[in-house]
């Protein structure tokens, strides 16, 4: 009876100690796995229905980290920009990126560079962009920002599919508002996806993948944001306007010396039915 009962606690031992041996691992969800040659389908994490559309439902802090939402994204996000960082004779990921958003166009350009000059990698349309020429001046006002900005956080849990969070008000937005006598500046302005906005710059929900795996995989401190009214590569950022505050023309003339800086364009001729002038451009004949 004892030689028995020895017998199957051993074999008991055996058969626990063959199944921890056996157990699969579970997948590493900051190194998601290499893409193939083909597109890979999307496939989407299970989270409740969008707050902006049914604000009955309370989305939980914290829901799924950024890993997880990598582990998710990133083969196929990976998959469509290689082509595009192949073409501009570039590796990915860069080690810095600059993102211009020219507001009456409704356009973003993805700059980037490892070594050496920024290239153009790719356009993305702007889905959405509320407000108009100016910059943003206090909550509520609707105002995409105008100026240079870095990303100073990224969301996998926003309301809008991704987001990546523009760090407005930065100091030129404070210390010209201390100036006005403004408070109450307002913040919360994104990049993220959908295609409504507030202030933000929405791009739909295909593009904000492929932006937010690649500011992960950067790393915020390593991305710019800047924010015209127009392309001041195509005429100077008009000052005018009544609206516009009397410092505007200092915050056109960084915006325009960055775009410039960044792209290496080449200065047009200034047009001769505008009354903008900027040094960096040269004079009509």
């Amino acid at each position: 009876m004892l030689t028995a009962t020895r017998i199957l606690t051993w074999f008991i031992i055996a058969a626990w100690l063959t199944g921890c041996a056996t157990e699969p691992e579970a997948p590493i969800a900051s190194t998601p796995s290499p893409p193939s040659s083909k597109k890979k389908q999307r496939h989407y994490l299970h989270i409740p229905p969008d707050t902006a559309i049914s604000p009955q439902y309370k989305f939980p802090k914290s829901a799924r980290s950024i890993d997880e939402t990598l582990y998710t994204f990133a083969p196929a996000a990976i998959d469509q920009l290689k082509p595009y960082f192949k073409k501009a004779g570039m590796s990915y990921p860069p080690r810095e990126i600059v993102l211009i958003a020219i507001k009456d166009e409704k356009k973003m350009e993805l700059w980037a560079r490892n070594f050496g000059p920024f290239k153009l990698i790719r356009p993305y349309s702007i889905r959405a962009a509320s407000g108009m020429r100016g910059p943003k001046l206090k909550q509520g006002d609707r105002q995409v920002p105008e100026g240079i900005y870095h990303i100073s956080r990224l969301n996998p849990n926003s309301n809008y599919h991704l987001s990546m969070k523009v760090d407005y008000p930065n100091d030129f937005d404070r210390e010209h508002a201390e100036v006005d006598g403004r408070s109450d500046l307002g913040g919360d302005i994104f990049i993220h996806g959908k295609s409504v906005s507030a202030g933000c710059l929405a791009m739909g929900d295909d593009a904000i993948e492929e932006l937010f795996v690649l500011a992960a995989h950067v790393g915020t401190d390593n991305i710019k944001v800047v924010i015209a009214p127009s392309d001041p590569r195509l005429r100077p950022l008009d000052t005018s306007h009544h609206s516009l505050p009397d410092w505007t023309s200092e915050l056109y003339d960084q915006v325009t010396r960055e775009i410039f800086m960044i792209t290496q364009a080449k200065p047009p001729v200034k047009l001769a039915h505008t009354s903008a002038s900027h040094p960096i451009y040269r004079p009509a004949n």
